[in-house]
């Protein structure tokens, strides 16, 4: 885990709770086999407020998936990872109820960034 400097924000500590431990849970069960897995949190200032990322090395999409991850739906077959799919759709609703947008990134082989 690299842990960057990041905001103190006014938001719900459980739901942020949540959102973090599920998204950085997705960083490490979807890692690369043989690969050591990496999950680095950053936070950057911008004029509408902050921008927080999880970024990872792990098995990665391509972003012509992209818009089921935008959607937030599940990619993976049920046998190929556990979970229930439903991770990232709370995520999606944690940072919509605090005003906030989650969008997806990936890069095949090499990682995913939400």
């Amino acid at each position: 885990m690299e842990l960057g400097e990041l905001p103190t924000i006014q938001a719900d500590p459980l739901q942020l709770r949540q959102l973090f431990q599920n998204l950085i849970g997705n960083a490490l069960k979807y890692h690369r086999p043989d690969v050591p897995p990496v999950v680095k949190v950053t936070a950057i200032r911008q004029d509408h407020g902050w921008t927080l990322t999880v970024d990872d090395n792990g098995i990665g999409f391509d972003e012509k998936t992209r818009k089921r991850y935008s959607e937030f739906q599940r990619l993976h077959g049920r046998g190929e990872y556990e979970g229930s799919g439903i991770g990232l759709s709370v995520c999606k609703k944690i940072v919509e109820r605090h005003g906030g947008t989650i969008t997806a990134h990936g890069r095949p082989g090499e990682g995913a960034m939400f």
